[in-house]
């Protein structure tokens, strides 16, 4: 074929040709949530961003986050965009992109709690998103997995802990800081402990061994910070 006339896209090693699949669970404000009936936050529009500059249609599934990994080992979708952060356990089911947002988990507690570190919470009831790194990387540390108890959100974690059900909960700084907001309009009911633990990057996650996929969105990340439009976004969703 006249490789001339063919679509720039075509060597993206793409699920649909024209479009790109982006795997989420939008349930993680404000990088991915609901606004009606549309995902919106800081990844969707990044990746719609990306999508744009490459010549494609961005398409998002919406899925539980505990199967991320299994969707893109399946190549049922291009990338994982998730407020998503780079794992040595993670890659081996993906590669990952440069990290373009850095994280802190924090943990929620209620405003009575006594709690003031990460040390109060040893041997205590803990509880976070399946499969989030909060669960897997910071609760395990502090107390036994019997201890630990998986939501498919954080916003099911939180009611949990105001209802006497969980000591804390541990989460992203920024869904951490929304969670704040919307439960202490009337009153203080809970409180963030932060930076107890590691910084962690966020990445975009692409099927193993698609170099051209990383390769083009590591550039246009780079090509939107360098023009200003990356910030625009990250402004628009973080305060």
């Amino acid at each position: 074929s006249n490789t001339g006339s063919e679509p720039a896209a075509a060597n993206y090693d793409l699920v649909s040709d024209g479009k790109l699949i982006m795997g989420t669970n939008a349930q993680f404000p404000p990088f991915e949530f609901y606004e009606n009936q549309t995902i919106v936050g800081v990844d969707a529009e990044i990746m719609g961003e990306i999508a744009k500059r490459l010549g494609l249609e961005l398409e998002i599934k919406d899925m539980e986050f505990d199967s991320l990994p299994a969707s893109i080992k399946a190549k049922e979708i291009d990338v994982i965009g998730a407020g998503y952060t780079a794992d040595p356990d993670r890659e081996e089911n993906m590669d990952f992109t440069d990290s373009y947002y850095t994280a802190n988990q924090t943990i929620i507690v209620r405003a009575d709690s006594t709690a003031a570190s990460a040390d109060d919470l040893k041997g205590k009831i803990i509880g976070g998103q399946s499969g989030t790194t909060g669960l897997i990387t910071c609760a395990v540390e502090l107390t036994d997995e019997a201890n630990i108890k998986a939501y498919t959100n954080g916003a099911l974690a939180v009611e949990d802990l105001l209802n006497g059900k969980l000591d804390a909960v541990i989460i992203d700084n920024n869904p951490a800081n929304e969670y704040k907001n919307i439960h202490n309009i009337r009153g203080e009911k809970i409180k963030l402990l932060e930076n107890q633990f590691d910084e962690e990057h966020y990445v975009f996650g692409v099927q193993k061994g698609n170099k051209a996929l990383a390769d083009a969105i590591n550039s246009t990340l780079a090509e939107m910070k360098e023009d200003g439009s990356f910030q625009t976004i990250i402004d628009k969703y973080i305060k």
